[in-house]
């Protein structure tokens, strides 16, 4: 075999080689392709919850140019309150005072000089928690007859407005259920979008757990979730699925 014949050989194997090698690559290529090709989808679970624990910070006051005057007439107010919880049968026992306040208005160095009213203000709040949240609710639709009977209610920056805070504390046990809910609507979008691409669906590629949010029943502007003895919990699952 002459140097030429063994030139042209040689280069032969090698062109054969790349032939060979880049048909691999554009395999590999191929493949990785096709298994990059997935389908993002959201599936979301909603329940309606009914509130199991109620919070409510009843604030009032009294006034009065003798402090230990003020201070009694407070006390009173304060067995008045009670009383008007034990007739609409809440567990007076789960009441806590707290918050007590004491301005002398003649120490307001902004106070300007000759100004009537009254010298002592003093302010308190009790504090109700009950895991009948009915009965709260309730409650605080008649709270007029604690005005009827003399208590002056007022209302604070700790406790906002006023009224009863209505809490769900039982997330935990919806959670596994809603959780499979979300992700069982997501596979059905899945599989509803590779029937219309034509294809199959495949493993799933990733998920992630949206955060569970509890929103007011009826939302609508100005509605506050911890206003409502109903409520709403959502949770939206993101999964991603391999298309085959």
């Amino acid at each position: 075999m002459d140097t030429t014949t063994e030139r042209l050989g040689t280069a032969a194997i090698v062109a054969l080689g790349v032939v060979i090698a880049g048909g691999l690559v554009g395999s590999g290529f191929a493949r990785f392709r096709q298994n990059d090709r997935f389908v993002t989808v959201k599936g979301v679970s909603e329940r309606e919850v009914k509130a199991d624990l109620a919070l409510w910070p009843i604030q009032f006051s009294s006034a009065d140019n003798d402090l230990g005057l003020a201070h009694g007439r407070l006390e009173r107010n304060t067995a008045r309150i009670r009383a008007f919880l034990a007739a609409q049968g809440i567990d007076t026992a789960a009441t806590q005072l707290q918050t007590l306040r004491v301005m002398d208005r003649e120490a307001n160095p902004y106070r300007g000089a000759g100004e009537g009213g009254v010298r002592f203000i003093i302010s308190q709040t009790l504090m109700v928690r009950s895991t009948d949240p009915d009965r709260v609710f309730a409650a605080s639709q008649r709270v007029g007859d604690l005005v009827q009977a003399g208590v002056a209610l007022s209302s604070g920056p700790e406790f906002g407005p006023g009224g009863p805070t209505f809490l769900f504390t039982k997330l935990n046990d919806i959670k596994p259920a809603m959780i499979a809910e979300a992700t069982g609507r997501a596979r059905e979008a899945a599989e509803q979008f590779a029937r219309d691409a034509g294809t199959r669906l495949g493993s799933i590629r990733q998920a992630s757990q949206g955060v569970f949010v509890i929103l007011p029943r009826d939302q609508a502007p100005g509605v506050d979730e911890g206003g409502q003895l109903f409520k709403t919990v959502r949770v939206v699952t993101t999964v991603e699925y391999y298309l085959r």
